[in-house]
């Protein structure tokens, strides 16, 4: 099985670009002895959690089923946050997590006797205020009114009894000099509450794995909080885990003519890979250019009704025919958690590739869209 046999469309994780990935983090952690944790709300393709446990700590989750699923599949430690929390599910959150992260003093009074109880680790997540990212206000937990963490002004510092940590997130596929800029804000607000604190979560969003990021200036700044606070720091990539570790196959099914060429395909951006619009951005494909860069230019579009369903406009060297097999980079990281089957589409496969190997984790069918209605 190949990549020219193998049933499309399907998400192909690459173990070997994966371990790559790992064994960077590998190496901050080994240089700093800080935790670094599975932010599963990017990456949780539990198939391969074992492996990433060799590496990493443990992970962190946004809520009562990825902890699950961690706690099922991954040893190590298994924090979780959310912006508030469920009554119903608090009490198997403290049977299955060491470390609850809580969004308000509220949440944390209001659940502090039940977590102290299970001898949980609690912490308070905290907004800096400090926005170092442009064009992703989505994603930007510091933008105005934003409802992620509790401000200085707003922070209680006579309920901190039983409160081990501090945690914010703030950055979003960014270098470590944001995430300097960040800890600056951090200890101007919050700096006098850190020396009675066991540890300081920096959260996620650094881009660690990918080419150019800065890890010594990520290194030296751990260290110095580590040293200066006498702090446990942990850090919660997701990107990073996976970042150009696999790619979303798919083919084309027909190429229609309307002012250009447009090759629809048997994958959807606003089902597999959601963030193409959200975001949006255009995905890379290879072997593809950008419009008019080469002789054959395409606009790449799902199969589904919503109009708005586009790929992107690419060019190729060769002119795409039905059947033309393509690769879209980087589709490991917030696709398979994300995707939906709006329009009965039919969800990707996984699949992970063992070098020339290829073993089919799992394909999705009919009763899959099924057993999400009634």
């Amino acid at each position: 099985m190949n990549d020219e046999t193998i049933l499309t469309p399907c998400y192909v994780v690459e173990e070997e670009k994966l371990i790559k990935n790992l064994e960077i983090l590998k190496r901050v952690i080994d240089r700093t002895g800080c935790h670094i944790l599975l932010a599963q709300k990017c990456f949780s393709m539990f198939s391969v959690y074992p492996l990433i446990g060799h590496y990493l700590n443990g992970t962190t989750a946004s809520g009562l089923y990825e902890a699950r699923l961690a706690h099922e599949y991954m040893d190590g430690e298994n924090h979780i946050y959310a912006a508030a929390y469920r009554e119903e599910e608090m009490d198997e959150i403290v049977t299955i997590c060491d470390h609850i992260v809580f969004n308000s003093f509220s949440q944390w009074t209001k659940y502090k006797k039940l977590a102290q109880e299970h001898k949980i680790e609690c912490g308070i997540r905290i907004n800096p205020q400090c926005s170092t990212q442009e064009g992703h206000a989505i994603y930007d937990p510091c933008a105005p009114f934003s409802r992620m963490g509790v401000t200085k002004e707003n922070f209680r510092k006579d309920l901190l009894e039983g409160i081990s940590g501090l945690h914010f997130h703030t950055l979003c596929e960014q270098d470590s000099i944001d995430l300097v800029t960040t800890l600056q804000a951090v200890e101007e607000q919050f700096g006098h509450l850190l020396p009675q604190m066991k540890w300081l979560n920096l959260g996620g969003g650094h881009h660690i794995t990918k080419e150019g990021y800065d890890i010594e200036k990520l290194i030296t700044n751990i260290n110095r909080m580590q040293n200066k606070y006498d702090l446990e720091i942990y850090l919660e990539p997701g990107e990073a885990v996976a970042l150009n570790a696999g790619y979303l196959l798919t083919k084309v099914l027909d190429i229609i003519e309307n002012g250009m060429s447009i090759a629809i395909v048997d994958t959807s951006a606003a089902c597999h890979m959601p963030d193409v619009l959200e975001m949006p951005y255009r995905p890379s494909i290879e072997g593809a250019f950008y419009a008019n860069e080469k002789k054959y230019t395409y606009r790449l579009g799902g199969p589904t009704c919503l109009a708005g369903d586009i790929i992107g406009d690419y060019s190729f060297e060769d002119a795409l025919k039905v059947g033309s097999r393509l690769k879209l980079c980087d589709m490991a990281i917030y696709s398979m958690v994300k995707n939906n089957t709006f329009n009965g589409m039919k969800l990707p496969s996984i699949v992970l590739k063992k070098g020339d190997m290829m073993e089919t984790i799992k394909v999705f069918g009919y009763e899959d869209f099924k057993m999400r209605l009634s």
